[in-house]
Formats: structure tokens, C-alpha cells, sequence
């Protein structure tokens, strides 16, 4: 029988194959001989690294911030360690220790294709790990692979396996500032090696992966999901009988500052976490003699860390406070404080609590994206019902009434109802989704933000509540929304971190400002001005410069107490937030047993940080207000506005904020602590005002000046950023939205502008 004949181009791809693995071989066989020579004449170094102390600097890179290290370590023989402990460290980081000869195969590609695509090097062996952690440094670099993996090989020659593994456990990183498992029995658990249970021991291989992430008091659910994983290998193996699958998760000592106390250890905590992100593992953080420039400047962290310290000499020690303050254009973080017991305890400053109405910007700026002016008309009356409460009212604060209501009143007032319809109008995703992309994070402990929780009937959905301040924000994630609108609508991720230095002085990393476009300048504009106006009537400005602002405040049940004051608002250089509560949700009262509003506390603080962190520096305007959408976009018709002869809605920001928006109607009730807009207009160009003809009354301390009608005489307000005349004999001079009037006339003595 005549034998099968392959076809021509099939035969042709055998012999290329042929070829190609006989060119393999001989390649392979080379190399194999090289790598051995390399080995041959690799020299086990005498003596391990010794760790050194890192130094964080302020941004001027000569006043020293905090020392991390020299680490704790404490060296145990391999017989100390449960076999149950070992087992698990092995199941976690190279189940195939025993069968290598110091590197895996599948472990090199695996570095080489994550080298290749970006996506950081793969898992290395133990003793890649050991050779690492003991003679090399932290870079993540092919030059240092090669390094380690050559070391790894001439380790193996020799040690032995137990030795080896001896080693690596007592070099090994395992958070809480715990060198080798000594070290880290005692960080978490209060206990010895010998004393470790098999819960406990897996806990601890869990954490070596990611030991700031994967420590369970900062992600209890992602370590826990990773010590399972352990388990569950182990059992695969026949490491642990049937009943590993059953133990339940071992509870863990409370995070402690075993480095940096004080305010200052949770800003070490914060740099630690973001260089882990860009490449710099902790265990190199803490022991390898890094200069690491951080963006905290001086002036702005004393302000902070002395308003704090008098905060806490004065008011209830039940009183929980945090300050962020971030530069607007980069996204560095100047100024920060979430508590004071130091690394490693909770951070207030990142921990997420209801917002109040200094949220509601973020409302006014999707509509504004979406082609709805500030002077649009709103129905502000309350109690109103909406689809997404679920037939619930909703009431306004006081029980304010504002209809119609254009949208720059109705955030000088706080209400709720014109927010929460223009929220349902714009769509809640469509807020949530800026407000992510304006500096909120999308998780907060791996649960997504800004949506119903798990117990709503609505689960993972955003509802127009979002207006509401009902899904929880950070103090820092609010900073750096605060800081988008300074920016005029561009976002800068927020950032502690300059510049490292290794001990060489070589720049190992260095800050690139990362900035998106996430609302348009005029937007941003409009924001800024109703903001500017906003923090004018409400007497919180800061004196001396333009500013912009928002408190809020959030009640504690229908108990008449608030559990969260807020204060958040910008300068055009420095964007601040200030947040007061307690550790847990309960009434916030001060001293002097009065109930703590946005407006009081949190606005002082914010007030005196600013003037304090911006001493020196020079005075810069704030954006011209953009004017944007139609005024026709809101739920009711579009009123006929005032003669203005410039044809502008608004006055020119300039120093000292855009003239107000009309009054609603008369017969509008306004809260007596929120200020109200007169009926005077200013053109942009001139600042000319012109009045309607509604009757005059007398307003403020004194009876020679005169005001349209207002509600309550405390939304008139004397100058504060005038003439030093007008400011000394304020009695005779009032103004309603920065306007004075004068007897027996409806036209303004002057125009005044105030901050």
C-alpha cells in the first residue's frame, strides 16, 4: 500500500516546526549553560540589607514631616512555627516551594507578559521573595528580576529548603510596621508564633500579598476573601482536614501607632498607601532610607493642626473633626487631619457621613451641563411629593416657602424641593456619575458610592435623594469635588506625594499632575458665583479675598439635633473642607450644650484655616460667572426680568461676587440665618444697578438706609469688605445682597461690593 503523502504546504509547516524546535533546543541548552555560569559566579552577599529609616519632608523638601522605621523584628527558628502556620504561607505565596529550584518557569513568563503589558511583574517564588526583601531593593525593573532570580538559584545551592523558609519568615513584611511572623503574632493577634492557630496563621499569609490593603481593619472583606482562598488550597492540597473550610474568621488587636503619633501618622498612613499604588511596596517604604517630598505645606498644615488643637481644648471631647484642603490646579493636598492618635487608628478625614446641602452644588452643576441656568424657575414650595420618595414628602428646611424660585435662591436658602425636582429632572446617575468624576470615589470600602444600600427597597439604585445629601461622602473626596469648581470645572486627582529619592539620591518616582475636564469653564463659573453670593449672605466670607462657599448640615433623626456639620468652599488657590460629628452617629452639641450647624462651628474653622494658610499670599479673583442655559429650562415659566441695560443676568464676579438674582415673588418667606436677594441688578460691564419699584423699608442697626422688602431684617447684613469708613461706622450703612439704599428712594446710594 503506497504511503499517505502529506500535501505540500502541510509537509512545508512540519519541516518549520521541526526546524524551529530543533533551534529551540540548541538555544535552550546555551542558555541553560550560561544561566549556570551565571550562577556558578554569583556571590551570596555577607551580610543582608540593613533597613533604613525613610524621612517624609514637607514640599519644601527641607522641613522633615515624620521618620518611618527602623522596623520591628524579632528572628524565630523554623521549629516555632506551627507546621499549620507554614503551610499556609506556603499555600498563599509558592505552593510548589518544596519541588523548585529556587524560580518558577510558569512564574518568570508569567513576570515577563505583566512586564510586557504594564500590568507590574507577576508572583516571584520564596526565595525570590527572600532574595529580594534581603539583598536587593524594591524596583520594579527587568535588571532587578534578572538579579533576583540569579540569587534565588545560588541560595538554593546553599541552603536548604528550611532554611530558606526560615529566612523569608523572618524578613518577611506583614504590616502594622512587622518584620518577620514574630513580629506580626504580636501586632495582631497579642501572641507568640508557637501560639498561632491555623485561622490565625492563614490571616497572616493573607495579609503578605497587600499588607496595608489587606490588614482587616482597613478591608476586612478583602482579606477575608483572600484567607478563605487559602484555606480552601490548603485543603486541595491535604495541608487541612475538611474542617478548615468551617473556621470562622479570627478577630484582631485594633491598629496601632507603633511609627508616627498624632495627626501626622495618618498623613504617613496616606503616603504609604498611594507610593504601594505607584510601584513602592511597603516594605521598601518602611526600611529602605527613601526621601519621600510630600505636597503638605507648612503654613497651611500648622493652621490646620492649630485650629484643631484649640478645637479640642475648647469644645466636648466627644467632638470627632476633620480638615482637608487641596490646591484646585494640581490636586496636592496642603492641608490634612482625621484624628489624632496617629498611624494605623481610624481616619476621619477618608471615612464617608452625609454630606448636608454641600452636595447640593453638585445638582446645580449637572443641570448646568445640561442647559438649565441658575435663573431658571423653580416651584420651592413644602411640603411637595415626588415619584422617587415614595409618596413621602418632602419638606423644606423651617418649612420655608420659595415658588416660583430660580435655583441661585434656592441654594442661598438650602432648600430641598427645587433641588430634588431638578435632581429627577437631570437624572441621578447623571449627578452621581460628575460627582465621580469631580473627586467622589466610586467605593467606599468596596461598596459602590452614591447608591442605595443593601436594606433599600431599591437596592444599588441612585434615587433623586442624591440632592438630599442621603448616600455619604468623605471629607477628602469633598475637598477635592470643592477644588474641581476652583479649577473652573477641571479635576485634578488628588495626590500626597511630590517626589521619592533613594538613598543614593536617585528620583525613584515623581507626581505628574493628572487633570480632566469634567465641567465646562462657565459652568464652573456659574457654580462659583451662586457659591460667591451665597457665602456673602450667609457672613462666612473670608476676609480679605474672594471666596465661595457652602455649609451643610445633617439632622439627627426628628430629634432637633444634628450628627453632621460641614463647611466646604475655595478660594482660587486653596479649596477646603471642614467636617465635625462624632465616631458615631449621635447629637453634636458644643460646649455650651447648643446643637452644631454648618453654619457655626465647621464655617469659623474653615473661615480662620484659610485666612491663616493663605496669610501672605496674594489676592486672586474669582472666574466671571459663564451664564449658562436658559432660563426657560426650569419647571415654571421664565418670569420677565428687571430693565437691565447690559442684557446680563449677572453682575461681574470681580472681587466681590455677581449681583443676585431677582426676587422670587413677595410674600416669600426666607430663614433669618441665610441672607436674601434684593431686587437690584448690575450690569457685568458697569456694575449699574437698577431697582424695581417695590416700596422700601428701613433696614439694618440704624434707620438712615432702606432696603426692598425682606422677610426677616437679618437677611440684611452691614459691609464687610468696604471702605474702612463704612466697615467702622457700619450703623449707618446697610446693604441687602451688597447693594445700600438710601431714605425715600428705590435706586442704591452706591454699589458696594462685599466677601
Amino acid at each position: 500500500m503506497e504511503a499517505y503523502r502529506f500535501p505540500p504546504r502541510r509537509h512545508r509547516a512540519l519541516r518549520y516546526l521541526e526546524k524551529l524546535t530543533v533551534t529551540l533546543l540548541v538555544v535552550g541548552v546555551a542558555a541553560a549553560g550560561v544561566l549556570a555560569a551565571v550562577v556558578d559566579a554569583t556571590a551570596v552577599p555577607a551580610d543582608p540589607v540593613v533597613a533604613q529609616a525613610s524621612v517624609l519632608y514637607y514640599r519644601d523638601g527641607r522641613t522633615v514631616l515624620a521618620r518611618v522605621g527602623p522596623n520591628n523584628r524579632t528572628d524565630v527558628p523554623l521549629a516555632r512555627v506551627p507546621v499549620a502556620v507554614r503551610r499556609a504561607v506556603l499555600a498563599a505565596e509558592d505552593r510548589g516551594f518544596y519541588e523548585h529550584a529556587g524560580i518558577s518557569a510558569r512564574g518568570v513568563l508569567r513576570a515577563a507578559w505583566a512586564n510586557l503589558s504594564g500590568a507590574g511583574e507577576g508572583a516571584s517564588t520564596i526565595t525570590q521573595q527572600y532574595a529580594r526583601n534581603a539583598y536587593l531593593n524594591q524596583e520594579r525593573t527587568a535588571t532587578r528580576k534578572a538579579k533576583e532570580a540569579t540569587l534565588a538559584l545560588k541560595l538554593e545551592q546553599e541552603l536548604s529548603k528550611d532554611q530558606v523558609l526560615e529566612r523569608y519568615l523572618n524578613t518577611v513584611y506583614f504590616g502594622r510596621n512587622a518584620y518577620g511572623i514574630e513580629a506580626a503574632a504580636l501586632a495582631y493577634f497579642n501572641t507568640t508564633t508557637d501560639r498561632l492557630t491555623l485561622a490565625q496563621g492563614a490571616l497572616l499569609a493573607a495579609v503578605i500579598k497587600d499588607p496595608w490593603n489587606f490588614d482587616p481593619a482597613v478591608d476586612r472583606a478583602a482579606v477575608e476573601y483572600r484567607w478563605r482562598w487559602i484555606l480552601n488550597g490548603m485543603a486541595e492540597l491535604g495541608w487541612a482536614g475538611p474542617d478548615g473550610a468551617a473556621l470562622a474568621f479570627p478577630a484582631t488587636q485594633p491598629r496601632f501607632a507603633n511609627a508616627v503619633g498624632g495627626p501626622l501618622g495618618l498623613v504617613v498612613d496616606q503616603v504609604e498607601q498611594e507610593l504601594s499604588r505607584h510601584g513602592i511596596p511597603p516594605q521598601r517604604f518602611h526600611s529602605a532610607g527613601l526621601k519621600i517630598v510630600t505636597t503638605l505645606d507648612v503654613t497651611a498644615e500648622r493652621a490646620a493642626l492649630d485650629r484643631m488643637a484649640a478645637l479640642r481644648r475648647t469644645q466636648p471631647a466627644a467632638l470627632h473633626a476633620a480638615l482637608v484642603a487641596v490646591e484646585p490646579t494640581t490636586g496636592a493636598v496642603r492641608a490634612y487631619y482625621g484624628g489624632e492618635n496617629g498611624t494605623g487608628y481610624f481616619d476621619d478625614a477618608v471615612a464617608a457621613r452625609p454630606p448636608g446641602a454641600t452636595f447640593t452644588p453638585v445638582v446645580l452643576a449637572e443641570g448646568l451641563r445640561q442647559g438649565i441656568s441658575v435663573r431658571s424657575r423653580w416651584d420651592g414650595s413644602s411640603p411637595r411629593t415626588f415619584h422617587d420618595r415614595y409618596g413621602v414628602p418632602l419638606v423644606n428646611p423651617h418649612g420655608d416657602q420659595c415658588k416660583p424660585c430660580t435655583l441661585d435662591v434656592a441654594m442661598r436658602l438650602s432648600l430641598k424641593t427645587p433641588f430634588y425636582a431638578l435632581a429627577e429632572r437631570v437624572g441621578p446617575d447623571r449627578v452621581r456619575k460628575l460627582a465621580v468624576a469631580a473627586g467622589v470615589a466610586d467605593r467606599y470600602t468596596g461598596v459602590k458610592s452614591l447608591v442605595d444600600e443593601e436594606t433599600a427597597p431599591t437596592p444599588g439604585r441612585t434615587r433623586a435623594d442624591i440632592s438630599l445629601s442621603r448616600y455619604p461622602v468623605s471629607p477628602a473626596d469633598l475637598a477635592s469635588v470643592y477644588a474641581t469648581f476652583a479649577a473652573q470645572g477641571a479635576h485634578a486627582e488628588r495626590h500626597f506625594v511630590e517626589s521619592v529619592s533613594g538613598p543614593g539620591g536617585a528620583v525613584e518616582y515623581r507626581a505628574a499632575v493628572r487633570r480632566t475636564r469634567v465641567l465646562s469653564e462657565p459652568a464652573a463659573g456659574d457654580v462659583t458665583a451662586v457659591l460667591s453670593a451665597g457665602l456673602l449672605a450667609a457672613g462666612g466670607s473670608v476676609p480679605g479675598r474672594p471666596a465661595a462657599g457652602k455649609a451643610g448640615t445633617t439632622a439627627y433623626g426628628d430629634t432637633g439635633d444634628y450628627s453632621d456639620a460641614w463647611m466646604a468652599g475655595y478660594t482660587p488657590q486653596l479649596a477646603a473642607v471642614v467636617w465635625i460629628g462624632r465616631a458615631e452617629p449621635g447629637p453634636i452639641r458644643d460646649v455650651r450644650h447648643r446643637p452644631i450647624a454648618g453654619e457655626g462651628l465647621p464655617a469659623t474653622l474653615w473661615r480662620d484655616f484659610l485666612t491663616a494658610a493663605m496669610a501672605g499670599q496674594p489676592v486672586a479673583d474669582l472666574p466671571e460667572p459663564g451664564h449658562v442655559g436658559s432660563e426657560s429650562a426650569g419647571e415654571l415659566p421664565a418670569a420677565s426680568a428687571p430693565p437691565d441695560p447690559a442684557g446680563h443676568a449677572f453682575g461681574s464676579q470681580g472681587s466681590g461676587g455677581p449681583a443676585p438674582s431677582p426676587e422670587p415673588t413677595k410674600g416669600t418667606s426666607a430663614r433669618p440665618a441665610t441672607g436674601y436677594p434684593s431686587t437690584a441688578w448690575a450690569s457685568r460691564s458697569t456694575g449699574t444697578p437698577t431697582v424695581s419699584t417695590w416700596p422700601i423699608r428701613p433696614c439694618g442697626s440704624g434707620s438712615a438706609w432702606f432696603c426692598p422688602p425682606i422677610r426677616s431684617r437679618a437677611s440684611c447684613w452691614t459691609g464687610r469688605r468696604s471702605t474702612p469708613a463704612a466697615v467702622a461706622n457700619h450703623r449707618t450703612t446697610a446693604y441687602c445682597s451688597g447693594r445700600a439704599y438710601r431714605p425715600g428712594s428705590s435706586a442704591p446710594a452706591r454699589v458696594t461690593t462685599s466677601t
